[in-house]
């Protein structure tokens, strides 16, 4: 992309106004609402401190749900679980005596506050590794089934009030003062939702974030970049349960009484469509949403009535239509059209993604190379079985450092059934594939991956929507170690900086420092595949596994390639290259190995299996002969 020729107006919209930043506006209206606030009336307050609870939920749905792909109805009984907390630790005599010698009344709300958090962990951590083994539509059925259980639970327990629930919940207190009201509360609930916002979107604008970004794209990608998919599903499940409790230990305290009607599958089910119709992959669409359901519900509720001559729950019907509609025109949600069409207005603020980061000051984890000829990869008599199909039968091979083993075959020979099981994908059948000297069997891909095994896909696996440097800095995972609170508080900014200079050397050594800042989407399928080689190498591997990594490439950007394996070859890594382009592997590689059927024929040197009458016979055929010539 060429440099705009003026670097004063390339800064200015079509109407020659100034541009601000999207961080800008955000602080321009936190402030407009702080100032305005004590002059709103009581019902405004008190609707804008409904969208606030709301919003703070809505935003781990979008978390759970719009970036890690995974939906919960549920979400409504985490709220019930931290509401219940606090109001029967401030209310129930038995708890008041217990506590009694220990916390003042006046701090009894705050010791319901850690009991909901720790009961809403202990819940979500047990529950989510169960459900969150689910695919599909079991997941969120299975939601469905405990946010009913947990609602009929809180109705039918006598300690809780049953149907009647819990009155007399004391307000909060801070510093010895008062939060009776909505007007003085309100300012907590909005200053608890922003930060949490401010906290989401650094653990987004991190590593740790990458990792839950790539659990949507699929566990497989994610586990080969060496991330414990399983342990980031819990963990994103977890979070969003705990904003959730923080949201009903507001709302208590905000109404002064606790019933089960406000945690129903109704409400769980409203909580999603404010994530989704908000705009579920952006932390601020969750707001958007909240107000939008919430100052429409109350709309409704007094123009039905008026309109149909009569009272009932209409606007229900009118809800779900408007919803339906939305959903429709506006699958992404409208946040990204209304981010659309302040484009003209506001531009992004940069992030350490979008952005150049500053110089490093950390070192990221180093792996020092093997010497040239040992052996890093070895297959011994691997077989794999489906049923009564054999994909692989009795495949030994090495791959060793400082060399490029190429595997060949025609369509259906096996070569990805083989490729999965060096890579951990899948266990073979039958005999032992060992990595650095250890037996890999029954471990998972992220433990190839830490042993220093990187990899491409046959079918490119990438964050479409996110850069091209973020998408490389994901390969790095392994390399650096900070963690979830460290992020959301910023403590991970040196790291982070290594981290991004580390996927910008890998892009630029692969050819593509042009494209550093583009969406991944955007590019080309060839481009595309070459994204995912530089990912693969921001991870320091000792080995590298390359799948038809020529396909969709042109001749110059073949050769550049080339030239390129040959530079990781001198340098002491062993890669193995799944190709079709004869002449891209004859020219590439050390030793080939050919299968046909799922069953060796042929190992050697490139001149070696071009010599080879089976080869020419069961692969290339005659029809080939003559590219094989001009290989030599």
């Amino acid at each position: 992309m060429s440099a705009p020729s003026n670097p004063i107006t390339a800064h200015l919209p079509p109407t020659g106004k100034p541009l601000v930043t999207s961080r800008q506006l955000t602080l321009a209206l936190v402030v407009l609402l702080a100032l305005a606030w004590g002059f709103l009336p009581e019902f405004t307050v008190s609707v804008l401190s409904n969208i606030g609870l709301y919003a703070l939920v809505a935003a781990g749905l979008v978390m759970l749900t719009g970036v890690g792909g995974m939906t919960s109805f549920g979400q409504a009984a985490f709220v019930g679980v931290g509401s219940y907390a606090t109001a029967w630790i401030c209310t129930s005599p038995a708890a008041a005596a217990w506590l009694g010698g220990f916390v003042a009344p006046a701090l009894l709300p705050w010791a319901g506050l850690l009991l909901g958090l720790v009961l809403t962990f202990a819940l979500a951590w047990a529950l989510g590794a169960v459900t969150l083994k689910l695919q599909g539509h079991y997941l969120p059925l299975c939601t469905i089934a405990w946010g009913l259980s947990l609602y009929y639970l809180f109705g039918n327990m006598d300690f809780l009030g049953g149907q009647t629930g819990i009155t007399g919940v004391p307000p909060l207190v801070i510093a010895g003062f008062s939060l009776a009201t909505p007007r003085a509360l309100g300012v907590v609930i909005w200053a608890v939702l922003l930060l949490a916002l401010w906290a989401l979107h650094n653990l987004l604008d991190s590593r740790e974030g990458r990792a839950i970004r790539a659990l949507k794209g699929g566990r497989l990608m994610a586990e080969s970049m060496g991330v414990n998919t399983a342990r980031h599903r819990v963990k994103l499940f977890v979070l969003a349960a705990l904003l959730a409790a923080v949201s009903g230990w507001l709302y208590a305290h905000l109404q002064r009484f606790v019933n089960p009607t406000p945690f129903n599958l109704n409400i769980g089910i409203e909580l999603l469509f404010m994530a989704v119709v908000g705009g579920a992959g952006h932390l601020w669409g969750a707001v958007l949403g909240a107000a939008l359901i919430t100052l429409l519900k109350e709309k409704l509720q007094d123009v039905l009535p008026s309109l149909l001559g009569s009272s009932g729950n209409f606007e229900v019907i009118v809800f779900g239509l408007l919803m339906l509609f939305v959903l429709q025109r506006f699958a992404e949600g409208l946040w990204p059209t209304l981010a659309r069409i302040a484009g003209r207005w506001v531009r992004p603020h940069a992030t350490t993604g979008a952005a150049r980061p500053a110089v490093p000051t950390v070192q990221l984890a180093q792996r020092n190379l093997p010497a040239k000829g040992e052996v890093l990869l070895q297959a011994t008599s691997v077989s794999k079985r489906f049923g009564g199909l054999v994909a692989n039968n009795d495949i030994s091979m090495t791959l060793k450092a400082g060399e490029i083993h190429a595997l060949i075959g025609p369509n259906g020979a096996g070569k990805s059934t083989f490729f999965n099981m060096i890579s951990g994908v899948d266990d073979p059948s039958a005999g032992e594939v060992r990595l650095a000297g250890q037996t890999m069997t029954a471990k998972p891909s992220r433990v190839f991956a830490a042993l220093g095994l990187g990899r491409t896909f046959q079918h490119v696996r990438l964050l479409g929507q996110r850069s091209v440097v973020e998408n490389v800095a994901l390969g790095a995972h392994l390399r650096a170690k900070r963690g979830w609170l460290a992020a959301m508080l910023r403590l991970d900014r040196a790291e982070e900086a290594a981290l991004m200079a580390e996927a910008r050397r890998q892009i630029e050594r692969c050819g593509l420092g042009a494209h550093a800042d583009t969406p991944a989407a955007s590019l080309s399928l060839g481009q595309q595949r070459v994204v995912e080689i530089a990912r693969a190498l921001a991870g320091q591997p000792s080995v590298l596994l390359l799948d038809e990594p020529a396909a969709g490439l042109r001749h110059l950007e073949k050769r550049a390639l080339s030239v390129l394996l040959g530079q990781l070859r001198a340098e002491g890594l062993g890669i193995l290259v799944v190709e079709h382009d004869m002449e891209f592997v004859m020219n590439l590689a050390d030793r080939i190995t050919v299968l046909e059927f799922g069953t060796v024929i042929a190992t050697g040197t490139p001149a070696e299996v071009q010599a080879n009458p089976r080869v020419l016979e069961a692969y290339l055929g005659g029809a080939d002969d003559e590219l094989l010539e001009d290989a030599r």
